[in-house]
């Protein structure tokens, strides 16, 4: 039996485990079907793009378990999460991966709302009289 490697992403607050092995290509997202899971078609291309990057989408099976955020931040986690169990699996495949920037942690985050004002950067109006 072939191995499991193991990724872990995070982007906003989404937490995603990918877990991959040599298969034949099925992604399957908390227990579901990822086409299931993320209706929308960019946030499937997101999810993907590790395994197009280093054209093996048919090669691996691929497990996630997300957690947090909404399903953006989960599939930009889950992204994250399978370069880096690729990464794992075989240190060649590092190179495309980083030089398609897939192996950087989004560092973006949400903004706090500051006291005073009604949103993170937003004032209420002025009025000089």
């Amino acid at each position: 039996m072939s191995e499991d490697y193991i990724g872990i992403g995070r982007r906003k607050t989404a937490v995603a485990q990918a877990s991959i092995k040599r298969g034949t290509g099925v992604i399957t997202v908390n227990g579901r079907a990822f086409e299931e899971y993320f209706p929308i078609p960019f946030r499937r291309i997101e999810l993907m793009k590790p395994l197009v990057t280093i054209k093996e989408e048919r090669k691996f099976d691929v497990r996630i378990r997300t957690s947090g955020g909404g399903l953006t931040g989960q599939a930009g986690a889950a992204s994250l999460a399978i370069a880096r169990a690729l990464n794992k699996c075989s240190p060649n495949f590092r190179s495309p991966l980083k030089k398609a920037g897939l192996m950087t942690r989004d560092p973006r985050k949400r903004e706090r709302k500051k006291p005073g004002q009604p949103g993170a950067r937003k004032r209420f109006q002025f009025s000089k009289r």
